[in-house]
């Protein structure tokens, strides 16, 4: 099973840009997807980006033109990059491994957004 460290997450001011990493234990070059989900107090964990093996993305509507998801299969990493971030962009960010017999979850890494 592949684990997945996720960093970069902080406090920063509405506007402001951030980027989280998430480095994975061994090659993420087999996998069919890697995504990043958060989950704000009180709510359900949602999906916020991900991409295919092939390139391909997928992006929330709420993140659309602001987050970018890229993944270096060299060195094992997926990164999200945020640009003008929102208050209600706070969350635990987290990364998922999606392989073809199953998946994995990092710990998670928050993000705070003051206004």
């Amino acid at each position: 099973q592949v684990q997945l460290v996720e960093s970069g997450g902080g406090l920063v001011q509405a506007g402001e840009s951030l980027r989280v990493s998430c480095l994975a234990s061994r090659s993420i070059f087999s996998a069919a997807a890697m995504a990043w989900y958060r989950q704000a107090p009180g709510k359900q964990r949602e999906l916020v980006a991900i991409i295919g093996n092939g390139g391909s993305t997928n992006y929330a509507d709420s993140v659309k033109g602001r987050f970018t998801i890229s993944r270096d299969n060299a060195k094992n990493t997926v990164n999200l990059q945020m640009n003008s971030l929102k208050p209600e962009d706070t969350a635990v960010y987290y990364c998922k491994y999606i392989g073809g017999t199953g998946s994995s979850w990092g710990q998670g890494t928050q993000v705070t957004v003051s206004s």
